[in-house]
C-alpha cells in the first residue's frame, strides 16, 4: 500500500497541509520584510560573522 493511500484515509488531512503552508509562507514573508527593512551595517555585520577569526 502507497503512502498516499494512508493520507486518503485521514479526515480533514487537507489542513494539516495548508496550515504548515502558511506557517512557511508567513516565515518566509517575516524574514524577507525584516531583510529589506533592517540596517544595512547590521547586515554587513552579520555576513562577516562566520570570516571572522577574531571570535575563534
Amino acid at each position: 500500500m502507497k503512502f498516499i493511500n494512508y493520507l486518503e484515509k485521514i479526515t480533514g488531512v487537507d489542513v494539516y497541509a495548508m496550515t504548515s503552508f502558511l506557517i512557511f509562507f508567513t516565515f518566509f514573508v517575516v524574514m524577507a520584510l525584516w531583510a529589506w527593512r533592517a540596517d544595512k551595517n547590521l547586515i554587513k555585520t552579520l555576513s562577516h560573522i562566520p570570516l571572522d577569526e577574531e571570535n575563534q
